[in-house]
């Protein structure tokens, strides 16, 4: 299949080339590099730099190359700096979803696979989370992403194009070879910041210990790197054979709190971090554990790397050999 990456040159989409280029697919790659990294693109994909809010680079890009079908990362990602500029995360998100949403229908695409998230469910009233649960976010990444949800959803029932949302839970862990791993600029993510904070030697950040948790801190379902790459694959393959709009959360169905992944960077590492007992952040849920009943049953998604364990020491490893 000829696949279309957005986001390629960021954490997932990296990952995703390189299985998609392993399946014999030809893939070509999309990013505006604003927070990607070149140097992240698989050789063997064929890269264009440029931002999903020019219509015009996107016009001449589909009429460009025939694409069998869109895999969509692209996009900000953090909940805390959504709350402090909004603006950019609707901008970015959902009016650049939009558009490329919109070429896509134009160009006879009709298979897209979104990057969506578990932040669409807000506070949940049941855990683990369904994906019919009541859909209420508490910042505007989680909106922004809801309201391209609600976009793919009218332009299935107009124009055709069949989609697999895919609701994240805590994407994490890096590559077996430790050749590849998490990289954001700025870095938000739990389990790379406590890596670098013990690789660095300088406290960790550790923001809400009055949950209404065990431990008293938050609790999160997180899926390793590379088994959410082939839930992607899993996704397409459905698109191959059923028509309409699917959503699908992508976790595992268990859920470690903030402490334990300390804990577990402690026991990889070998080294203790300083730790300094912050505020919560705004706009951060309890608890998210994914029910994943439902990826599991139609898409026969099994996760192979997602243990605590495995995805602290496969990022650790590449951590490390950073230095």
């Amino acid at each position: 299949m000829n696949v279309l990456v957005t986001g390629g040159a960021g954490y997932i989409g990296s990952f995703m080339i390189d299985h998609l280029l392993e399946r014999g697919d030809k893939v070509f790659v999309v990013d505006s590099l604003e927070r990607g990294f070149k140097e992240e693109i698989n050789p063997k994909a064929k890269f264009s730099q440029g931002n999903l809010l020019d219509k015009e680079f996107l016009s001449t890009l589909f009429n460009d190359n025939q694409f069998d079908c869109v895999i969509h990362f692209a996009g900000f990602i953090s909940m805390a700096e959504s709350m402090k500029n909004p603006r950019i995360y609707f901008e970015n998100n959902t009016f650049g979803s939009l558009n490329l949403i919109d070429v896509a229908a134009k160009n006879k695409v009709r298979s897209f696979v979104f990057s969506s998230t578990a932040g669409v469910y807000g506070n949940p009233k049941k855990i683990p989370i369904p994906e019919d649960h009541p859909l209420n976010p508490t910042n505007p990444y989680g909106e922004s992403k809801l309201v391209v949800e609600k976009i793919l959803m009218w332009y299935q029932k107009l124009f055709g194009i069949n989609f697999v949302s895919l609701r994240y839970f805590n994407a994490s862990g890096g590559s077996l070879d430790g050749k590849r791993g998490e990289r954001h600029d700025p870095e938000t993510h739990i389990i790379p910041l406590a890596i670098k904070s013990v690789l660095e030697d300088r406290p960790f950040k550790l923001f809400g210990i009055d949950y209404s948790t065990p431990d008293g801190t938050c609790i999160r379902d997180y899926i390793h790197v590379i088994d959410l790459a082939e839930a992607h694959v899993l996704a397409l393959e459905k698109l191959k054979k059923d028509k309409g709009g699917f959503f699908y959360n992508v976790g595992t169905g268990r859920g470690h709190s903030n402490r334990e992944v300390l804990e577990m960077v402690k026991k990889v590492s070998g080294r203790t971090p300083t730790i300094i007992e912050e505020k919560r952040r705004s706009g951060d849920a309890e608890i998210l554990i994914a029910d994943v009943q439902k990826i599991n049953r139609e898409l026969d998604f099994s996760p192979k790397y997602s243990d605590l364990k495995t995805i602290v020491e496969t990022a650790w490893r590449w951590h490390r050999n950073q230095i």
